[in-house]
């Protein structure tokens, strides 16, 4: 799968907000803050997975009814990704 733009922009943005909660730690910065901040990163990472499977099982369907097949294991497998990511 070719990564575009978007995805990229995603995870840079993620490894700042990960260096921003150690920042904060760092500062020793009072837990609720850092939770919070931990708890963004997570939204963060759910919805750039979520963005990924999507794209992929956006190609995976065109793909296999480029083949004449059938989309159904494409978005099996795309179900199974997210399941697995939680």
């Amino acid at each position: 799968m070719e990564y575009n733009k978007e995805v990229t922009n995603r995870m840079k943005r993620l490894e700042g907000q990960v260096r921003g909660v150690l920042k904060m730690m760092e500062e020793e910065k009072h837990c609720k803050d850092v939770v919070t901040q931990l708890s963004a990163v997570r939204t963060a990472v759910d919805r750039t997975i979520g963005l990924i499977v999507a794209k992929n099982l956006e190609a995976c369907i065109r793909e296999s009814e480029d083949e004449g097949g059938s989309a159904e294991d494409a978005i099996k497998e795309a179900v199974n990704m997210l399941v697995k990511s939680r």
